[in-house]
């Protein structure tokens, strides 16, 4: 194929977008010829949503031009970027929570079909790209994880000629990345164009042909990143190497958390039920739990968390003391702190700024005395999270949901963070996280553990568990398996524990 003898699939020439505080996109090119896998690469802030939108039809440039298969267009809306062909699955997901999968794929197809085809449409799609879901489930019942699946099927049930995926492979074992990749090349060969939006740069090198690197809102380069190493393309994208993250053996100290045959019924149709969790968390101690996502962990978070009051008093044990029974709230006043995996809606509610979301986790003597908030206290931690952290933002008075999803998630690890908890609940810490943030993120966790904290981190990123965990289990069918220390597992090893295949092959592991 000639590049100069086949128009561009799309061609995207000076699109600018320009915000009250902010130039979010500046005069930016960009080229995707047929069946390209094409990624999009830039650290959070740098343009990447915002011009995906314009793409989409979400967002309206303030200047430049669309070309499409030749031909300029101007896309309204994102009905008439689906009519043209292009499908995308967002970061943040646009699904309504009282419908099931069924119903809210349907509202983005045209009219004249049932629920019933649909739904049968649906499950074919969904096994040919090795995607569990069920389409009779309401929304709200699903894990963030499964939240993604569905926008995928969404996506391909529109047979697209250009696929925007964002941040795809988070949900997947090592083993189905690899089934998702070949289902990806299969589309690509048969003439489908993919942007692929990562911040896994080995995921990048292995499966795209071309990389538009964006900083600042610009275009600072392109790049073939096959010929690039994981060095060079981080180099391109913040201007230097993530800091190294130094992870130094030492010994757990005493058990401060403990979990005791937690056994809990489903508490919906579609909830996974608990069976017969047992485990301990010691002080200075880092627990990786990895797992798919949807097979329990929502549910052991949110028993851990006090969330789910149906636990029994004695199968959670803080300092050996039962609190099965106690709130969230006294929880963290003892403190446990927590992290949930959804940034917008449970961790920050958008629309309060970011000094009022402190009162989500710093409701004390320091933040509100006598009955009143202390505004210019939280104002002054808000400031001090935003510097440290580095987020990208307007200042503690800027809406949360103003903050693209990495800087978001920095800000609420800082939260959570800075308040110096014995226990601290993590879910998902560098999701969407560009390999900068999440260098920083990890470090920051491991500094908490050395100052004697206890950290449950659950997360999907497998190279995120082994660089940082002290220990490992895994979290499959709301059953865990046994743990043991990070030096002794594999990514094999823990791909088959994935699939609840953990039998006794494994001597020295952990009950």
């Amino acid at each position: 194929m000639e590049p100069d003898s086949t128009p561009a699939r799309l061609a995207l020439r000076g699109i600018t977008k320009q915000y009250p505080t902010v130039v979010a996109n500046d005069n930016v090119d960009l080229t995707v010829m047929p069946g390209e896998i094409h990624a999009i690469l830039g650290e959070n802030g740098a343009g990447k949503s915002t011009l995906m939108k314009i793409i989409y039809g979400v967002t309206r440039p303030d200047a430049g031009r669309i070309v499409w298969n030749g031909d300029d267009v101007r896309i309204a809306n994102p009905a008439a970027a689906r009519q043209l062909g292009i499908g995308m699955v967002f970061q943040h997901f646009s699904l309504f929570d009282t419908l099931t999968v069924a119903e809210n794929i349907s509202l983005g197809l045209p009219a004249g079909h049932s629920i019933a085809e649909l739904e049968q449409r649906i499950a074919q799609k969904a096994a040919q790209y090795g995607l569990d879901i069920e389409p009779q489930r309401h929304v709200h019942t699903l894990s963030v994880g499964e939240c993604q699946r569905v926008e995928i099927v969404r996506a391909l049930l529109g047979e697209p000629q250009l696929l925007i995926l964002d941040e795809p492979t988070s949900v997947l074992t090592p083993q189905a990345v690899q089934a998702l990749f070949q289902t990806l090349r299969q589309l690509a060969s048969e003439g489908c164009s993919i942007l692929y939006i990562s911040h896994k740069l080995d995921e990048i090198r292995e499966l795209c042909h071309a990389c538009t690197v964006m900083r600042g809102g610009r275009v600072t380069g392109v790049c073939d990143p096959r010929q690039e190493s994981e060095a060079s393309l981080s180099r391109l994208m913040i201007g230097s190497e993530p800091p190294a993250v130094r992870h130094a053996d030492r010994p757990a100290g005493e058990v401060v958390f403990s979990v005791r045959g937690l056994t809990l019924p489903r508490a919906h149709p579609f909830a996974v039920p608990l069976e017969n969790i047992s485990f301990d968390m010691h002080e200075g101690e880092i627990l990786g739990v990895a797992g798919v996502s949807g097979n329990g962990q929502q549910e052991l978070l949110a028993a851990l968390a006090g969330e789910d009051r149906r636990v029994a008093r004695d199968a959670l044990l803080l300092d050996g003391r039962p609190v099965g029974h106690t709130s969230p709230s006294w929880r963290r006043n003892h403190g446990v702190g927590f992290v949930p995996e959804e940034r917008l809606g449970r961790g920050a509610v958008p629309d309060l700024s970011l000094a009022q979301n402190m009162l989500l986790s710093h409701q004390n003597r320091q933040t509100v005395r006598r009955g009143f908030v202390r505004r210019p206290v939280l104002r002054s931690l808000a400031g001090g999270i935003i510097d440290r952290f580095r987020v990208k933002a307007h200042g503690p008075q800027a809406a949360a949901g103003s903050l693209s999803g990495g800087n978001l998630q920095k800000y609420i690890i800082g939260r959570e963070v800075t308040r110096r908890p014995r226990v601290l609940l993590v879910a998902q810490p560098t999701w969407g996280v560009d390999v900068g943030a999440a260098a920083q993120i990890r470090a920051e966790l491991l500094a908490l553990r050395d100052a004697g904290c206890s950290i449950l981190l659950i997360s999907e990123e497998l190279d995120e568990l082994f660089e940082i965990s002290d220990r490992l289990m895994v979290i499959a069918k709301g059953r865990v398996s046994p743990s043991l220390p990070t030096r002794e597992a594999s990514l094999d090893l823990i791909g088959r524990w994935m699939s609840g295949l953990w039998t006794t092959e494994t001597p020295h592991a952990e009950a």
